[in-house]
């Protein structure tokens, strides 16, 4: 099946650039895919999944989770201040914390629930404005506010630019990973995801690759 082509290729990549095996981990994004299909990468044994959207999330995973054990989801989608609360409750990641405001509310929540889920910072590496994440020059400043809070901050993420190099991109977010202490790095998806292991993510994530093509309503 395709899952076993992207791990089979995620493989080779570790190999080509010298990195140990397993060192990369495959988040399967399934937003938008039909149930079935999420359900034949489960039966194929994988665990580690990315979505989109809060609601969406809710409405598909607890009842995978009464089934099949060790799922781990990744929120990999911008999260509104008003789902944080139900986001800290459903992913055991949320990989795009990229603003203070959205910062202070997962640390008050933190302090009601007594627990946060691991974070990443999303930077916006192509400073797009109509994308989401924080601008690469408030990277630095940005984490250090949130750990001032107390965030369990654990890594970076970035979505490049269409049309742009990614590896540029890729290498860019490593800097600034490498130079806040930071040894997680989500980046590369379908496309691009081997230059993003070259470039050293520790996260990948790949949708269509591993379900086929989205069916959007």
């Amino acid at each position: 099946m395709a899952l076993d082509d992207i791990l089979a290729r995620i493989r080779a990549e570790e190999a080509r650039v010298g990195r140990a095996a397993g060192s990369v981990r495959l988040v399967a994004v399934s937003k938008v895919q039909p149930l079935k299909r999420v359900e034949a990468v489960l039966e194929a044994g994988h665990r580690l999944f990315g979505e989109n959207k809060v609601q969406e999330a809710a409405g598909k995973w607890p009842a995978f989770r009464d089934r099949y054990d060790g799922i781990v989801l990744h929120l990999v989608g911008p999260l509104q201040t008003n789902k944080a609360r139900q986001a800290m409750e459903l992913f055991d990641c949320i990989e795009t914390l990229d603003r203070p405001k959205l910062a202070r509310t997962l640390a008050r929540l933190r302090d009601e629930t007594g627990q946060c889920p691991p974070l990443f910072v999303q930077v916006n590496t192509g400073e797009e404005p109509q994308k989401a994440g924080v601008m690469p020059g408030d990277a630095d400043g940005f984490i250090a506010e949130c750990r001032a809070l107390g965030l369990p901050v654990v890594g970076c993420m970035c979505i490049p630019p269409v049309r742009e190099e990614p590896a540029l991109h890729f290498a860019l977010l490593a800097k600034i990973a490498a130079r806040n202490g930071l040894k997680e790095l989500s980046m590369g998806m379908s496309a691009d995801f081997e230059t993003a292991i070259a470039q050293g993510a520790t996260y990948v994530r790949v949708g269509s690759g591993v379900f086929g093509e989205r069916i959007y309503s």
